[in-house]
């Protein structure tokens, strides 16, 4: 594992009991509205086989199970904190819930007829094989369906960056009690590549029909994309 995938997986271990907390906090409670729009774009389209990539706490997931409840259901992720906490919630039943590296998954060809995630992209080392990963594993026709943050763009742009630099960290000190950890996941956003180059990058992997659409001062944004048939 290369040494920023192993530096990220002990930054979501060690915030893995808080995350949902301070994702409600600094999303002002719109986060599950967004995981619950992201599930029901990946169930809009015909399918039964589903895996959310980066499923942390299983948010997502349990959203398809809510919206589908027929549906065969996958929940990966490569932080065991995340995992030992998706499996205590309540909704869960049926979904598997597995260790799973975004840039290696242990899934054949054609195995899923769609693929969620959320605050994946920006966390990973090499979003081209990621993205790869993605494209081998959906069913032709499937879809990607994802919640990413954005860094802030247009005349607002400074202040929000601000805002983020001095909000987020601060939540993370006093209800966390990991700054640290916090100042990466700001870091990670306001690194992050522009919804036209992040476009790019998912067509180069082989999607068309690349949707997105923007989010809380265009700082999250839900994106869709599909593998050709």
């Amino acid at each position: 594992m290369q040494n920023k995938d192993s530096s990220v997986q002990a930054t979501f271990n060690s915030v893995a009991r808080r995350y949902d907390l301070i994702n409600r906090l600094m999303t002002l409670g719109s986060h599950q509205t967004w995981c619950r729009e992201v599930a029901a774009r990946a169930t809009s389209f015909p399918g039964r086989d589903y895996l959310d990539l980066a499923t942390g706490t299983g948010v997502i997931a349990r959203e398809i199970r809510k919206q589908y409840p027929a549906a065969s259901i996958t929940g990966a992720d490569f932080s065991d904190s995340m995992l030992a906490l998706a499996r205590q919630i309540n909704g869960g039943d049926g979904i598997e819930w597995q260790f799973a590296d975004a840039h290696d998954l242990p899934f054949a060809d054609a195995s899923f007829d769609a693929v969620t995630h959320g605050y994946l992209l920006r966390n990973v080392s090499d979003l081209d094989k990621v993205l790869a990963e993605q494209f081998r594993v959906l069913k032709p026709g499937g879809v990607v369906s994802a919640l990413e943050s954005s860094p802030p763009a247009g005349p607002l742009a400074p202040v929000i960056r601000l805002g983020m630099r001095i909000v987020i960290p601060t939540l993370g000190q006093f209800i966390g009690k990991d700054r640290a950890s916090y100042e990466y996941l700001v870091d990670s956003t306001l690194g992050f590549l522009s919804p036209e180059a992040l476009r790019e990058r998912f067509i180069k992997a082989g999607f068309e029909d690349v949707q997105v659409k923007p989010k809380y001062l265009r700082t999250n944004m839900i994106w869709s994309a599909r593998k050709p048939s």
